[in-house]
């Protein structure tokens, strides 16, 4: 209530000493108020720290918002000038000619006091949108109908991957933590790494020399070191940029899509680490790291595309052996033909 008495007074002194009406008021004076939840309601709150890491900050609230001569003492709601085709015209277009526009408004999957750029964002956080209506569970049951392995690739690529005509794709690498030994790994948060660098650089913890680039040897440290044990690298195919066409694309069927040898998508690879305003920073990784999964990244390794030394070496061992078995067996023929004769 002191907060809400607070805005109030701030406001009208703001109004007082302008001379204007409540329609000067600007973002911060928003945000004095709708950043406190428990004043305006969960509907009405609007995360201060996040908000301001969207490209809308920069924009401002008057943008998409008017007052009210009731707002902001008595309205629940400012009233909402802009739509989002007002700026988003392409994309508008593209989605409401797929079949998911007839179903859901682009608020129902995108909150737009947190709208974050694809590169921003996890692939988890990519398919929260998707979960809103379809499962995990479901969705893993209907893709076991014809997909191998089907919860594995359904936790590697995020929902848009395949379902939209995306493209440009960089294996993105994800910490993921236990507490406890045999517990399941999730994804690390910005305050469990600060808890474990002790530092807010959280990069630290793989970038050692704070160069903003992940090299094969700061790699191989972060697995040999001490400070790591029950963390790991999670890794996810995903999309540099979303188109919104969603759709299930026919070239998605083929498995050489993905698993090719050595597809573009695993020369660039990034680390993504989370930030306290809720998006997720990218570091650079050694070209072609995720190529190599002895070496480079023991945690990942895509069939058909990863290289690993000591497959290759089994892999022509066995090869050798193989021809080994018939070149002996005729050697040992040819060289005992004569006792052979004898035998006769």
């Amino acid at each position: 209530m002191r907060q809400i008495i607070l805005c109030s007074a701030v406001v009208m002194l703001l109004a007082a000493w302008s001379g204007s009406s409540l329609w000067a008021m600007e973002t911060a004076d928003c945000l004095g108020c709708h950043n406190y939840a428990d004043e305006v309601g969960e509907m009405n709150h609007v995360d201060e720290v996040r908000f301001m890491a969207t490209a809308h900050a920069g924009m401002g609230c008057e943008s998409c918002h008017s007052l009210t001569e009731e707002h902001p003492f008595d309205a629940e709601t400012a009233a909402v000038i802009s739509a989002c085709d007002d700026c988003h015209v392409s994309i508008h277009e593209t989605y409401s000619a797929s079949i998911h526009g007839d179903y859901a408004r682009c608020v129902d999957c995108h909150n737009p006091h947190q709208a974050y750029a694809p590169v921003s964002l996890s692939g988890r956080q990519m398919n929260d949108s998707c979960d809103m209506c379809h499962s995990t569970s479901e969705m893993e049951a209907v893709h076991a109908r014809w997909l191998p392995e089907a919860g594995v690739h359904l936790d590697a690529v995020p929902c848009v991957t395949c379902h939209s005509s995306s493209d440009d794709f960089s294996i993105t690498l994800y910490l993921r933590h236990r507490d406890r030994p045999y517990t399941d790994y999730e994804l690390a948060s910005y305050a469990a790494l600060q808890e474990q660098t002790g530092s807010e650089n959280i990069a630290t913890i793989i970038d050692t020399d704070s160069d903003g680039e992940i090299s094969l040897e700061e790699l191989n440290a972060f697995y040999a070191n001490n400070k790591s044990h029950g963390m790991r690298l999670w890794a996810m195919m995903t999309p540099e940029t979303v188109e919104h066409n969603f759709t299930t694309f026919d070239n998605r069927w083929d498995c050489t899509y993905c698993h090719a040898a050595g597809p573009e998508s695993m020369q660039d690879s990034y680390v993504a680490l989370p930030q306290g305003d809720g998006t997720y920073r990218r570091l650079p990784l050694a070209k072609g790291a995720t190529l190599d999964a002895l070496f480079g990244t023991p945690d990942f390794y895509m069939v058909g595309a990863t290289r690993s030394r000591t497959l290759n070496i089994i892999g022509l061992l066995i090869v050798l052996g193989g021809f080994a078995m018939p070149v002996g067996h005729g050697t040992m023929r040819l060289l005992t033909r004569k006792n052979r004769r004898k035998d006769h």
